[in-house]
């Protein structure tokens, strides 16, 4: 009897010591945005001990760019089942490339007219965030619909496609997530519980390969560390506020435990950098807790 009744005080104890610690990293992070001219939704998730801690983790926030993840799930989904091939080509045409929107393969082929692989359409969309790139995909999975009947959640919406955003100001927004599902649907995608072990791994090194966002969830952590993510922005409108600056992805710490965070920061009035730093901050002060203590 005595032994239970010292476990149960031991289990107390660690319970209201764990309390106290999470209470000072929500402390630590309510100092970054508390200050700032920004609606910013958090949430963070410890898969080895399964830690979580929200900012408005159920309101929806716009994604932007952060829903060519969503995209690309449907994609290799079709792939998994036989509908589509990783090594299919695509014959990308001319009038396909819009020129008002962030196409870096636009750049590179001006002219279009040319055959890609499905695989390398994948990879232009998602670590390079190409928006072009991005609605050939979803035109070739049967539009928009297709993906929100894939990922089937009450707390995703999908609307629009990226030439579908850039219509006005309000469009931007119609596509929306909440910070806890983006972390749950990450954490069944790390699972394999979307996708097949093969299509999870190419995936994943495709996220980890993204070049755009790197002053985000990475801005502040070592140099090496292993980031798995999305970024989503919009544009500034002539008041000088920004729609979105987000980023979600999956951060791997030193002892191989990783981290689930996703951030969105909506409607600031504070300059691009500044958005972006809040982003970093709140990633850099969760790898602390999360290494050093």
């Amino acid at each position: 009897m005595k032994k239970l009744l010292l476990f149960t005080c031991l289990y107390i104890l660690s319970v209201q010591s764990f309390a106290q610690n999470t209470d000072e990293l929500r402390k630590e992070i309510n100092q970054i945005i508390s200050s700032k001219k920004a609606d910013v939704g958090i949430s963070i998730l410890n898969l080895e001990n399964g830690d979580t801690l929200s900012f408005n983790g159920n309101k929806q926030y716009p994604m932007l760019s952060a829903f060519k993840f969503h995209v690309a799930l449907t994609v290799l989904n079709k792939i998994d089942k036989g509908e589509l091939s990783l090594n299919q080509k695509l014959f990308i045409k001319k009038h396909e490339l819009l020129g008002d929107t962030w196409s870096p393969f636009k750049e590179r082929y001006p002219n279009g007219d040319i055959s890609i692989s499905l695989k390398e359409a994948l990879e232009w969309t998602v670590s390079l965030s190409d928006n072009n790139l991005c609605d050939i995909l979803i035109r070739l999975v049967g539009g928009v619909k297709t993906v929100d009947n894939f990922i089937c959640n009450s707390d995703f919406i999908i609307k629009n496609d990226e030439e579908g955003m850039h219509k006005n100001w309000d469009a931007q927004f119609l596509n929306t997530i909440t910070p806890n599902f983006s972390n749950q649907l990450l954490n069944r995608f790390l699972e394999k519980k979307l996708l097949t072990k093969k299509s999870t791994k190419f995936l994943y090194e495709t996220m980890v390969a993204t070049s755009v966002g790197q002053n985000r969830i990475k801005g502040k952590l070592p140099s090496k560390t292993e980031v798995a993510h999305r970024t989503g922005s919009s544009f500034t409108n002539e008041a000088g506020m920004t729609g979105a600056i987000n980023d979600i992805g999956i951060v791997k710490l030193p002892n191989g435990n990783r981290l689930i965070i996703s951030v969105f920061v909506h409607n600031t009035t504070e300059i691009f950098k500044d958005g972006e730093e809040i982003i970093a901050n709140i990633s850099k002060v969760t790898w602390n807790y999360y290494t050093e203590k």
